[in-house]
């Protein structure tokens, strides 16, 4: 018995979308990682910052100059210099400022670059268990919309940030160098922009994240009812009212949602607008009175109302700037989320080759459902058998098979792999000498070369078609306008049932596994097309050890073992001859199917009180 509760039991909590969310705190540490690969770049950002706020003091310093020297001595040389200084400042700040911008866009951009990779490499290594408890469109949402929102924080917020902080910081010390008493008037409005910003913040963050929840359910609903399949199923029941009526009832959800989020904190940025204008009211009321009564500059003034735009608008967009934190704390959240889920656990030890046994030894399985789908299964393979797995639905024949190359683990028991627990083997080492072909058969949205190479992206056009002959495929896509370059289109449908199959089993060929698991159902097809696929399993399976899950009587009648799956348990194993001459369940059943001249050895329920053979 593994250590713990059993992995799908796990699974199933941590996936289930019912329960209550964990609040998470920020690691800033963690954010601050993913800067640290462009440290050059964002030194350079904070020079070009830097040098922008202190160009932007210019134009009021020099107007400054302007009217208490130039206008005031009539020094047209003076006039001339301090207009030639705000222009060559304005040109120089404007040049800054696009380089600025492309550094912003290169960071940005390669953050959201390393966040996407990391993000969807890390998909890719969860457990199937993961699939199939979360929504596709959920997982997409994260992948798209919130990685996108990455890079208005990283070029926007966090630019912003520190932006409006190196301009407040120079204008303060440049206003008290000019006059105190007027800078500490000016500044008396400051606080009223930020006291309120704490509560104002955590109500933005409670609805930026029932947003983006509800993001995720559209999502969903989008990528469920726009697919082939889901638009297919809607056509085929006539629901399109339906679907737009329940897609119209959450995009209103989504819509009320917004409308609270546009109107959380309204009355204080209202509030910030008008001491925006108080400010500088003061400022003049202040300034005009010392100049009456103390002497101070009209000059000094004047640069005083000029660089209270380079407070007070910086200092409202630092107030303005919390929605923004949240919202990015809410996508960072749901991105680390994902990055913080445990991926498949992997052994360590590798089989360069791999002859073929397989062992199942007391296996226990149950899936998170809590239903019991392997009740100690023993069975071996030899290399190079082709074991066929026959019984009723929902027996466990697909469940051994999923088992082989770790796509689920046992909750008791081990399978080993040549006398290896496939737990202790590397996943890449243990899943590249395994080859599978199901019913259910998924092709790219590309040609059927880039279909086929993905078994093997190193295989010649001389391999592919060998591979698509024993596939019994090759004449079919030779006679195609375009061959091996023809588009499958969306997973596959442009092409049928059985032509999808057979490039499945020639893509399984050209990464020539040792390992063959097949799902050979073939009821659905025509008797050519089944035909075909038969020939090309057997093709397939010569000389490999293979598990098929069987259907026809040819693959059961040649089977090297048999072994019959009832309720989780293998109750019984050998040949067709064997299985005969015991004259048990498989006897019984295909007398009952076989001789009445059915093509399918679809196992039904025992009847009740027959008694099933025990494996030997």
């Amino acid at each position: 018995m593994l250590g713990g509760p059993p992995t799908h039991l796990m699974w199933s909590s941590m996936f289930n979308p019912e329960k209550p969310k964990v609040e998470r705190k920020i690691d800033w540490r963690r954010l601050g990682r993913l800067f640290l690969p462009y440290w050059r770049q964002e030194s350079l950002v904070l020079i070009c910052i830097i040098a922008g706020s202190a160009l932007g003091l210019a134009p009021a310093l020099f107007t400054r100059s302007l009217i208490d020297g130039a206008l005031a001595h009539h020094d047209l040389h003076g006039l001339w210099v301090d207009v030639a200084g705000m222009i060559v400042a304005a040109l120089l700040a404007a040049l800054i400022g696009v380089y600025q911008g492309y550094l912003n866009s290169l960071v940005g951009e390669g953050i959201m670059r390393d966040i996407r990779t990391s993000l969807v490499s890390h998909l890719h290594r969860m457990p199937i268990a993961f699939f199939t408890s979360t929504k596709t469109g959920e997982i997409m949402n994260r992948v798209s919309n919130d990685v996108d929102n990455v890079d208005n924080v990283v070029t926007g917020t966090l630019v912003t940030i520190v932006t409006n902080i190196a301009t407040i910081a120079t204008t303060v010390v440049t206003m008290f160098v000019m006059d105190w008493k007027l800078s500490l008037l000016a500044l008396t409005v400051v606080p009223l922009m930020i006291v309120p910003l704490g509560p104002v913040g955590r109500r933005m963050y409670v609805v930026r994240r029932a947003t983006r929840e509800k993001r995720d359910q559209i999502e969903s609903l989008t990528q469920e009812t726009l697919s082939i399949s889901g638009i297919t199923l809607i056509k085929s029941f006539v629901r399109e009212a339906f679907e737009a009526k329940r897609f119209f009832g959450v995009s209103t959800d989504l819509m009320k949602l917004e409308i609270r989020l546009a109107m959380v904190g309204r009355w204080f940025i209202a509030a910030i607008a008008a001491m925006v204008i108080v400010g500088p009211a003061i400022v003049w009321l202040g300034g005009c009175y010392l100049a009456i009564y103390y002497g101070l500059t009209v000059g000094t003034i004047v640069a005083f109302v000029a660089l209270l735009g380079r407070l007070y608008g910086p200092a409202s967009a630092l107030a303005g700037i919390q929605v923004q934190i949240v919202s990015a704390f809410a996508v960072f959240e749901r991105i680390f989320e994902y990055l913080d889920m445990a991926s498949e656990t992997e052994g360590t030890r590798t089989l360069p080759r791999v002859a073929g046994e397989l062992r199942f030894e007391d296996v226990h399985f149950a899936y998170a459902a809590g239903r019991q789908a392997l009740d100690g299964v023993d069975l071996r393979i030899e290399p190079g058998q082709v074991a066929a797995f026959v019984g009723p639905s929902g027996a466990g024949k697909t469940t051994i098979t999923q088992l082989v190359p770790r796509f689920y683990d046992p909750q008791e028991g081990r399978i080993t792999l040549d006398g290896v627990d496939v737990r202790d083997l590397d996943l890449h080492s243990l899943r590249s000498h395994i080859g599978i072909v199901t019913q259910e058969t998924y092709l790219f949205h590309d040609t059927i070369a880039a279909n086929l190479r993905y078994g093997n992206d190193a295989a010649t056009q001389a391999q592919m078609e060998a591979a698509a002959r024993a596939a019994n495929i090759h004449a079919f896509i030779a006679a195609l306008p375009d061959g091996y370059a023809t588009v499958v289109g969306e997973r596959g449908h442009k092409l049928s049932g059985g032509e999808r199959q057979r490039l499945a089993i020639a893509r399984v060929l050209l990464a020539d596994p040792r390992i063959l698991i097949l799902d050979e159902a073939t009821s659905a097809l025509d008797s050519e097309n089944e035909a075909l696929i038969q020939a090309a399993f057997d093709e397939a399976m010569h000389g490999r050890t293979s598990l098929v899950i069987a259907h026809r009587l040819s693959t059961i009648l040649s089977a090297d073992v048999i072994f019959v799956v009832e309720a989780g348990k293998v109750v019984e194993r050998g040949t067709h001859t064997q299985l005969l001459a015991k004259d048990g369940t498989y006897a019984r059943l295909y007398r009952t199917q076989f001789e009445k001249g059915n093509v399918e050895l679809s196992f039904q329920p025992p009847v009740t009180g027959s008694a099933a053979v025990p494996a030997p």
